[in-house]
């Protein structure tokens, strides 16, 4: 039967608190506005951020790219780290749109949780904001929604949204990538966002081991190190005598060494990579022996220590090392695009 007087009932009631989300919205609008671009239009709030695109390009080619953290996801709530992950968010997408010469614009971001936790929501965008400041893009929008009953207590989930440029003349296709070019892989800061389902089973079997040494670093913070956002001085490379020697970018992500290098190389073309030339950082060591991964598990699951890679013609390479020198990204040559023989096209030896 139902009630000839039912109670009345809020929105709070059924589990959204409207003043915590206008109290995290307060909270973060000091840390979105420093990423603003003179492009920026309007400020936090509005239905739809505006960019101002003109002025700046004379034949914009617009790149988008969307990205989530995988289950790093996980182990930042298990752990209780909340501010850096956002630093992972934006460098998995900004990371994508670079590879291409693209310069990234604009980021949007999606929270979601089934109750809101002001103080983690604070510090997961707070995250975002420091990984646009790294990228140079601007926070110019996103949602945060409470959504009772869809997520368990303390767990949030996060999706990534940016849109960056390149003028139509200096697109990076793969197109110029040739046999003899050299592959010059640039360091990791860690497993970045990527492979942290066999990460965390490793972790769990090894019975979560906190506080481990790992080359001089808690394990922990090996495993939490924020993706490392390559932007800035990629751009800087590309705007340089860099711009005409590098025939194609990747980012190391999903897939590891053996299936990302590749998206970016012809058909007919293939990869020598020298496995001599990559030696494990310690937190991959670590993961290998202790999880007993074969080797071939771990060039196509983990980015083993290279986060980025350039194919640049060999002539070049001298110059190149001495400007990635200058930038301050630690790099070595990793291997060679070679003529592809049958359908192996990555070989790692």
């Amino acid at each position: 039967m139902p009630l000839t007087n039912p109670p009345p009932l809020t929105y709070r009631d059924a589990g959204v608190d409207i003043d915590a989300g206008n109290e995290v919205v307060e909270r973060i609008k000091p840390l979105v506005k420093r990423t603003f671009r003179p492009e920026v239009m309007g400020g936090l709030g509005g239905f739809g951020g505006l960019f101002d695109l003109s002025g700046k390009y004379r034949e914009p080619v617009l790149v988008s790219g969307t990205d989530g953290v995988g289950t790093k996801l996980k182990l930042a709530q298990q752990l209780g780290r909340h501010d850096t992950i956002g630093i992972d968010l934006v460098g998995m997408c900004v990371n994508d749109v670079l590879v291409q010469g693209a310069e990234p614009l604009f980021f949007l971001d999606y929270f979601a949780t089934g109750k809101l936790h002001v103080d983690t929501t604070v510090a997961v965008v707070g995250g975002i904001a420091r990984g646009c400041e790294l990228a140079g893009c601007a926070l110019i929008g996103g949602e945060t929604a409470e959504m009772p009953d869809m997520y368990p207590p303390g767990e949030y989930d996060l999706a990534g949204f940016t849109v960056g440029a390149v003028e139509k003349s200096q697109l990076l296709d793969g197109a110029n990538v040739r046999a003899g070019d050299v592959l010059v892989g640039i360091a990791s800061s860690g497993p970045h966002s990527n492979g942290y389902s066999l990460i965390r089973k490793i972790w769990a079997r090894a019975g979560r081991p906190h506080d481990l040494d790992v080359g001089g670093v808690r394990l922990e913070d090996a495993l939490m190190a924020p993706t490392t956002i390559y932007v800035k001085p990629i751009l800087e490379l590309l705007r340089g005598d860099g711009g005409n020697a590098i025939h194609g970018m990747s980012h190391i992500t999903g897939g590891g060494l053996t299936e990302n290098i590749i998206r970016v190389v012809p058909d007919g073309l293939g990869l020598d990579i020298e496995a001599s030339t990559i030696a494990l950082p310690p937190v991959f060591d670590w993961l290998q022996h202790e999880g007993a991964v074969p080797r071939a598990e771990m060039w196509r699951t983990f980015n083993c220590g290279v986060g980025f890679v350039l194919i640049v013609a060999e002539n070049d390479l001298a110059m190149i090392g001495g400007a990635l020198d200058r930038v301050g990204l630690a790099h070595r040559a990793i291997g060679r695009v070679v003529p592809s023989h049958g359908d192996e096209r990555v070989r790692i030896a």
